[in-house]
C-alpha cells in the first residue's frame, strides 16, 4: 500500500468514527479523542487530517451530500414515469440510511447546523421531489387537479418525518413502512390509468430486508467495505500525503 493510499484509508476511517460518535452521542458530547480511537488512529494522525471538530463534521456532512445527490441524480435523470422514480428515490434513500452511518450522521448535523450551515440537505431533497413531480404534470401522469406544489409539501412532510422517527426508531426505515405510505397517496395523486401500473414497494429489485429492523450501518470504522457516504467523501479526496 502506498503512503498516499495509506492516508486516504485514514481519512475515511475518521470520517466514519466520526458519524458514529456523532449519531451516537450528539455532535457537543463527541470528541476527537474517541473519533481517533473508534478509526484506530492517534490523536496526531487526526489532527493532520483535520483542524478541528468542526471541520470532521463538515467532511461528514459532505460525504452524506455526495450519496445523496448521487441517488436523487439516479431517478431524477432515468426513464419511465416519473411517479414510479418518485417512489423508487424514496426506497432507495430509505436503504442509504439504514446501511450507511455516514448518511445518517450527516443528515443529523446539518439539520442540528452544527456544521456551518454550508449547506442544505433537506434543500437538494426538497428539489429532487419536486422536479419529479414537475415532470409527472408535464407527461399527464397526476391525477385531476393534483398539482406538484401542494403535493410536494405532503411529500417531504412525510418523508422527512420518517427520517426523524428512524432516529429512534429504525424500523420506520424497513420498506414495509415507506410501501404503506406510497399505498396510501398513489390512488390520490396518479392519473386513474396510471395508478394501477405503479409499484408503491418500489420496482428496483433490492435485498431481503427485514420488516423491523433498524439501521445496519454501524461497524467499526476499520472494517468491512465502505457505505456510500464514505466512497462519495473518497471521490473527492485531495490530500496532501502524510
Amino acid at each position: 500500500m502506498t503512503k498516499q493510499d495509506r492516508a486516504v484509508r485514514t481519512r475515511l476511517a475518521l470520517i466514519r468514527s466520526a458519524a458514529q460518535q456523532f449519531e451516537a452521542r450528539g455532535y457537543v458530547r463527541a470528541s476527537l479523542a474517541e473519533i481517533s480511537a473508534g478509526a484506530g488512529v492517534s490523536s496526531g494522525a487526526l489532527h493532520f487530517h483535520f483542524a478541528n471538530k468542526a471541520a470532521v463534521a463538515e467532511s461528514v456532512e459532505h460525504a452524506a451530500e455526495q450519496a445523496l445527490r448521487e441517488a436523487a441524480a439516479r431517478h431524477r435523470d432515468g426513464d419511465g414515469s416519473a411517479l414510479q422514480r418518485l417512489v423508487d428515490v424514496t426506497h432507495h434513500v430509505a436503504r442509504l440510511l439504514c446501511a450507511d452511518v455516514v448518511v445518517r450522521a450527516g443528515l443529523r448535523l446539518n439539520a442540528e447546523q452544527v456544521a456551518g450551515r454550508v449547506r442544505d440537505l433537506r434543500r437538494e431533497w426538497r428539489e429532487c421531489v419536486q422536479g419529479l413531480l414537475a415532470e409527472a404534470e408535464r407527461g399527464g401522469e397526476l391525477a385531476a387537479g393534483v398539482t406538484p406544489q401542494r403535493t410536494s409539501a405532503v411529500v417531504l412532510a412525510a418523508t422527512i418525518g420518517i427520517e426523524v422517527l428512524a432516529r429512534e426508531d429504525g424500523g420506520w426505515l424497513a420498506r414495509p413502512s415507506l410501501t404503506d405510505l406510497w399505498q396510501l397517496l398513489l390512488p390520490c395523486l396518479a392519473a386513474p390509468c396510471l395508478a394501477v401500473r405503479l409499484d408503491p414497494a418500489g420496482s428496483e429489485a433490492v435485498g431481503s430486508e427485514s420488516a423491523g429492523s433498524g439501521p445496519t450501518g454501524g461497524g467499526s470504522a476499520g472494517s468491512g467495505p465502505a457505505g456510500p457516504g464514505v466512497r462519495a467523501e473518497a471521490g473527492r479526496v485531495g490530500l496532501a500525503v502524510r
